[in-house]
């Protein structure tokens, strides 16, 4: 009879094969490099953690992050400034008119707001989640206080603007696997800060192996992929997995304002940039801020390609030369428009993603024709 897979059995004396060859395939064999220093046990776990992994997907992920590094001159192009809306620039009567479009969408239910938080504050020298993070507020108050306040503003403003009972406005927070317990405590312990607790969503964004500057596996110890949150762009994934998307069309939520924890300006929920958003009638949107000086470590919004859509290039992709180059007719830098994590989607535009997600990168979706519609808003 044949011996039972076990963690002693000798089916773990050797790498399989099979799993052996599909991780050459894509580079990461070195996974295996300390195998014969395993224990039995240690070996199990390796070839546990391995097996979990997508290795296609997590290619595709590699693979797309090494080809933006160093982007040439020829690749990119500046944001055309037509492109651009003001908010200073356009006269009161545009502004009201959006707030009241915007107030308006809220007490229907049309919007939800999706808060990305699934860091924890290391560089702020906490293992906490970064929302928990006390700033130094006179009010000792903690961004998701701060966030859940301007819930319940908003929230207040919509419901006399239109004389509604009462507003209700979902708020969505992805955590991950870091800091999901922590950050469901930190709500319970503070009743949720006013808001409802029903309103109020969590779900985790994946994680992916941390990688080398050569695309290779780091490992955490011999038999462990170090792993991290899969970033903001894990947020289409998550939010199919977790079936919030169909959630949302429950609700009747056409419209998601997106942003980032460790904003302590945020306006959650701006009724001003939604009733803009709507009356552009586009799927996607961004509110944006100059570049402070060329060297800033900030990302910033870029037309990939001749004509090409709209991306986001981080600091450390970004040659040195294009970050220091100048518009010779506003003196500002070429790329200049910064990208602080503050978006506007419509919910079918977060279905056609995270669908077409399941064949192709974002990268590669992005670049189709459909997904070019993407404004860009300087705000304040």
């Amino acid at each position: 009879m044949r011996e039972p897979m076990g963690i002693h059995s000798n089916a773990v004396a050797a790498p399989p094969q099979l799993l052996l060859e599909r991780l050459k395939d894509y580079g990461q064999e070195d996974a295996f490099a300390l195998w014969d220093e395993l224990s039995p046990e240690e070996r199990h776990l390796l070839l546990k953690a391995i097996q979990s992994l997508d290795l296609s997907r997590i290619d595709r992920i590699i693979r797309c992050s090494l080809r933006s590094q160093g982007l040439p001159v020829a690749a990119i192009e500046p944001v055309p400034e037509s492109w651009v809306s003001s908010v200073d620039e356009r006269t009161m009567e545009h502004r009201e008119r959006w707030w009241k479009m915007g107030l308006k969408a809220i007490s229907e239910g049309k919007l939800a707001v999706l808060l990305l938080s699934g860091g924890q504050g290391t560089r702020l020298g906490s293992s906490d989640p970064k929302g928990c993070f006390n700033i130094g507020l006179p009010s000792g108050k903690s961004l998701f206080q701060l966030q859940a306040e301007r819930i319940l503003c908003v929230q207040r403003l919509a419901a006399q603007a239109m004389n509604e009972g009462s507003v209700t406005i979902h708020w969505y927070i992805m955590t991950s696997p870091f800091t999901d317990d922590a950050t469901g405590k930190f709500f319970e312990s503070h009743k949720y800060f006013g808001l409802e607790a029903d309103q109020v969503t969590f779900f985790q964004q994946d994680t992916i192996p941390c990688i080398s500057k050569d695309g290779r596996y780091v490992m955490e110890t011999p038999f462990k992929v170090a792993k991290s949150p899969d970033g903001n762009g894990g947020v289409y994934t998550a939010l199919k997995s977790s079936r919030l998307l169909d959630d949302m069309a429950t609700r009747g939520i056409k419209y998601v304002d997106c942003y980032g924890v460790d904003n302590a300006l945020v306006r959650v929920a701006d009724p001003t940039f939604l009733g803009y958003f709507i009356d552009k009638g586009v799927a996607a949107a961004a509110k944006v801020v100059h570049k402070a000086y060329p060297q800033e470590k900030v990302g910033v919004f870029v037309r990939r390609g001749k004509g090409g859509p709209l991306t986001v290039v981080e600091y450390t992709e970004l040659d040195q030369s294009l970050a220091s180059a100048v518009n010779q007719q506003t003196g500002r830098p070429r790329f200049c428009w910064s990208n602080v994590c503050l978006h506007m989607f419509t919910s079918d535009f977060l279905n056609q993603v995270a669908n077409g997600l399941e064949k192709d990168s974002i990268a590669t979706i992005w670049r189709r024709e459909k997904f070019h519609l993407f404004m860009v808003i300087q705000w304040v």
